[in-house]
Parts: C-alpha cells; sequence; structure tokens
C-alpha cells in the first residue's frame, strides 16, 4: 500500500505536526506533502524512523513563504490540486487549511482529520476582518467568498472524516454536512512529572491573540492580586504588558523545558479561550494541575468539572476569579494522581492505536 499524507504547512510544532508526526509513525514509509515547511524541522522532528519524502508546493518558492505564507492564502488551493498523487492507495490529509482539497484516484482512499474547518473563513469570519488592517478588511472578502466555495466542495472529495473533537464534529457537520468521527489528538503525557510539589502561582499558557482571551486572565489577577505566570507572544503582548499588575509575569515565549516546569509546578492552569480540541489542558493535567477552563469547545472532551478542573461561564473575568476562589478556599481539593490517570486517555499510543484501526475498518469498507 502506497501512502500519502497531506499537512498545510510545517513551521512550527504544534498540535497539527504532533497529529502528522504520530501519523507517520504508523506509516513510516509514507510521502509527506506540505504547501511550504522547514525541512530540517520537519526531519528533526520526524527522525529516522521517517523515510519517505517531503514534497512542497509551488508556494514554497514564492518570495517570503515561510514568514508570509499566509498571504498566499488564495493560491493554496490551486496548489494543492496541482500534486500529483495518483500513485497512492491511501491519503490522509491534516487539515484546518487547504490540505484536503487534493485530487486523487477514483479507487484510492482519502481519509481527513479536520482539526477544525478554516476558521477565518468560517465561525471566527468576522472577528478576523475586525482585527485586520484596512486593506485585508476590503480585499479579504472577495477571496474569502471563493475559498468557502472551495472548501465545502472540496469535503465532498474525502471518503471519510476524522475530528479531533466533538465540538469540530458539530462544525464539520454545520458547514460541510458530513458525519464525523472523534478520535483525540495525541498528547505526550509521558514527558510530565504529576508527582511535583505545587507552587503558589497560576500558569496561563498559549498564543497571545484575541481568541485565546488571555486578556481576561489578565484582568481576573489583576482583581484577585494572586501570582500568575504568561507564557507565550503574539499581538496582545504589549496590550497585555500595560494592563499587567505586579503580581503577573510576562515570560513571552519559553522552550518546552521551561513550559514543562512551569506545568509541573502551578496551582493550576488558566484557560479562558474556546478550543478546537486543546492540547495544552491535557499536558497540564498530565504534570498534574487542574485546569481552570471556560466551559466551551474542546475542554468538554477533555476537563472533568469539579474532578480534573473548573469550568466557568460566562466568559469573563468575574466568573474566572470566582473559579480560582473555589481552590483558593480549598472548596475543591484536586488529587495530582487522578489527573495524571485522567490524562493518559489522550496518550499517543491510544491516537496510534485508534487510527490504525479506523483506517483498516475504512479499507474493508471500500
Amino acid at each position: 500500500m502506497k501512502v500519502a499524507i497531506v499537512h498545510y504547512w510545517w513551521l512550527s510544532n504544534r498540535g497539527g505536526e504532533a497529529v502528522v508526526s504520530a501519523i507517520l509513525d504508523l506509516y513510516p514509509d509514507a510521502d509527506l506533502y506540505v504547501q511550504v515547511c522547514d525541512e530540517k524541522l520537519v526531519r528533526e522532528t520526524l527522525g529516522p524512523k521517517f523515510r519517505g519524502k517531503i514534497i512542497q508546493s509551488f508556494i514554497a518558492r514564492l518570495p517570503a513563504a515561510k514568514k508570509k505564507y499566509k498571504i498566499y492564502m488564495p493560491l493554496m488551493p490551486l496548489a494543492a490540486e496541482q500534486w500529483d498523487l495518483t500513485e497512492y492507495d491511501l491519503v490522509i490529509s491534516s487539515e484546518s487549511g487547504p490540505a484536503k482539497g487534493v485530487l486523487t484516484r477514483p479507487d484510492a482512499l482519502h481519509i481527513c482529520y479536520c482539526h477544525s474547518p478554516m476558521r477565518y473563513i468560517w465561525d471566527m469570519y468576522q472577528p478576523y476582518l475586525k482585527e485586520s488592517s484596512w486593506l485585508i478588511r476590503h480585499l479579504f472578502p472577495l477571496i474569502s467568498h471563493w475559498l468557502r466555495v472551495w472548501d465545502r466542495s472540496s469535503a465532498d472529495r474525502v471518503d471519510k472524516i476524522i475530528a479531533n473533537s466533538r465540538f469540530i464534529a458539530r462544525r464539520i457537520w454545520k458547514f460541510y454536512r458530513r458525519e464525523a468521527s472523534v478520535i483525540w489528538p495525541p498528547v505526550d503525557v509521558a514527558a510530565f512529572d504529576h508527582a511535583r510539589p505545587r507552587e503558589d502561582f497560576y500558569l496561563c499558557l498559549g498564543q497571545l491573540v484575541h481568541y485565546k482571551r488571555s486578556d481576561l486572565a489578565v484582568e481576573a489577577f489583576n482583581t484577585l492580586g494572586l501570582p500568575l505566570v504568561v507564557i507565550g507572544e503574539g499581538e496582545l503582548m504589549e496590550d497585555l504588558k500595560k494592563k499587567a499588575g505586579p503580581n503577573i509575569t510576562l515570560l513571552g515565549r519559553q522552550p518546552f523545558h521551561v513550559v514543562k516546569d512551569h506545568l509541573e509546578r502551578c496551582r493550576g492552569l488558566i484557560f479562558p479561550g474556546v478550543e478546537d480540541f486543546g492540547i495544552v489542558p491535557v499536558e497540564a493535567m498530565a504534570a498534574g494541575a487542574p485546569v481552570i477552563a471556560y466551559g466551551h469547545g474542546g475542554v468538554l472532551d477533555t476537563v472533568v468539572d469539579q474532578q480534573t478542573g473548573l469550568l466557568f461561564s460566562p466568559q469573563d473575568a468575574s466568573s474566572l476569579a470566582a473559579a480560582v476562589m473555589k481552590i483558593e478556599r480549598r472548596e475543591v481539593v484536586f488529587d495530582p494522581v487522578i489527573l495524571r490517570a485522567h490524562a493518559t486517555k489522550f496518550d499517543r499510543e491510544r491516537f496510534k492505536h485508534e487510527i490504525r484501526d479506523f483506517v483498516q475498518e475504512a479499507r474493508e469498507g471500500l
């Protein structure tokens, strides 16, 4: 069986890349197709077990493609359709951008693992426009209409769709009218130590962008006066620096060993945004830290209220602060052993086992 894995872009290691890496563990001879990538990073991440080829689209040859790849989004559907995949019996696309629109043989099996339908043309279209420059606000509506038409039609080219959470399965039905099976993404649970002593600070971890709502964490902890460490970088950094009180430390982007150390020592992870799945909350639980999260989105698949964390609603600073005070007053006490045991439900080997079984069943159904 000849296998191709199609990913949107690979310029850093995040959740989507963890999924592709785990799938390539199952198919080390598969070829990897990607719009644009840092090939050195990809090969270092995959290691010597990966024996396939890396094929980039013509986007990779355009000016500043590695840094400004998003400006080439209107060309990516065309680029994906130019790849010749006729030699492959199995194609697995990793989708939150233009990956699933590749053209395959009629008798080939195409499975799409969907992290999310493209947010900036569907559910986050209006917020994206409001946060964009004048030029983007005027040009993107023309482009996005065409992208929506292509995105919807390309969903019909896929034989089977996998969603990374129940939240995304509902989104797939809403925008594509396709049923999706749910297989949670892989989390490296073994990388974390849950037995270290907890210290007197909370942690907010992730990109500092609007939809992740790190501003709510800063606002809540300004009111509480409790120690908060914020790790991440993004467009909100300067604004958060202006708002943050002396009890809040903004560390910017940090390497994994620093992130790991903070997850293993913090009193809890603050997670105020809406995520498709959210690997960070599972990593926190693997490290023995409870999760204080807005009760919407992918966290409903991962966080058990009152057992592995606290879910707050509505999505505002006062609700978040009230949830934190339940921990401070010891109204709810969390056991790191229970947190770790729950996190193992999402580990890497479980993911690979479920993907292998899904592919086998789909092939038998052809």
